[in-house]
């Protein structure tokens, strides 16, 4: 029987692509008793032998694109290690629990960083709006383009300063946000929605943008919120040297087990609606 240093023999660099609903964790970076997608992705390369949990910390060169909070979905979240040949997509998945999902990888050069290597970050929130005005809320997406400091939508103190293209498009009773840029400080895109949405929604006047982009801090009640996180999605990842091959198996799977949860969510909504309107028609 092959021990884990025979299974970890030929290694060599390669990139995944890793989607995942994020509801059941407590966000991607690992943390000590509490389940996150880092977690469960060590967990799967432990018992496959691709890397010893008990020797390393992590596996060999790894680096993830992001580290997306609690509650937020993936689909275009990558990571990078140094593995050997047969750690492939479909691989991963046998180990991995059915919320995270492998499904595309590129080999990499030998000095690959997931995290620096990145040029571009792209994120998609699906805000339902009923009430919003969508030319308010893409005059406040256009005020917000471009290189600003966003020190009053984070919580960080350094690397506020950022260069973000936003645009907004009305889908139904939804706003979708899209905000692209080579990289995010904590909490900037949930605020920044919780931003736009208030505007279109009439809670804050079109020049309160202006303000929030401003040197002066806000607090109180002008203070902006973060808005759920369970309707944002880490959709894509941009590695321009980076050629990523999609595993038909892997990404058969992923597809199976998303078009579950999407039909388990239509399902939830039915009986949600059911449950409203009997009551607000006072049914015994």
């Amino acid at each position: 029987m092959e021990n884990k240093a025979e299974r970890r023999r030929a290694e060599f660099v390669r990139a995944f692509r890793i989607a995942y609903d994020g509801r059941p964790f407590y966000g991607f970076q690992r943390q000590p008793s509490v389940p996150t997608v880092e977690n469960e992705l060590f967990d799967a390369l432990d018992r496959l032998g691709a890397f010893d949990a008990e020797a390393d910390r992590k596996p060999p060169g790894y680096a993830a694109a992001g580290r997306t909070d609690a509650g937020v979905s993936a689909l275009g979240q990558t990571v990078g290690f140094d593995c050997p040949e047969w750690c492939t997509p479909r691989a991963l998945n046998a180990e991995l629990p059915a919320d995270v999902r492998a499904w595309a990888a590129a080999d990499a050069p030998e000095d690959f960083h997931a995290t620096h290597d990145a040029v571009r970050r792209e994120y998609v929130y699906d805000r339902y709006a009923p009430d919003a005005d969508p030319a308010l809320a893409r005059a406040a997406a256009d005020a917000l383009s471009g290189e600003h400091d966003f020190h009053n939508l984070t919580g960080d103190d350094d690397g506020t300063v950022r260069d973000l293209s936003v645009d907004v498009d009305p889908d139904g009773e939804f706003l979708v946000v899209r905000v692209a840029a080579d990289g995010f400080s904590y909490e900037l895109v949930r605020r920044l929605v919780s931003l736009v949405h208030g505007v279109a929604a009439g809670d804050r006047s079109p020049a309160s943008v202006k303000d929030v982009l401003g040197p002066e801090p806000l607090t109180g009640a002008e203070a902006v919120p973060a808005a759920p996180p369970e309707p944002l999605l880490l959709e894509r990842v941009v590695y321009p040297a980076l050629t990523f091959e999609r595993d038909p198996q892997a990404a058969e799977s992923a597809v199976d087990i998303f078009e579950s949860r999407r039909r388990d969510g239509l399902v939830r909504a039915r009986v949600a609606g059911r449950i409203r309107a009997g009551v607000g028609e006072g049914e015994e």
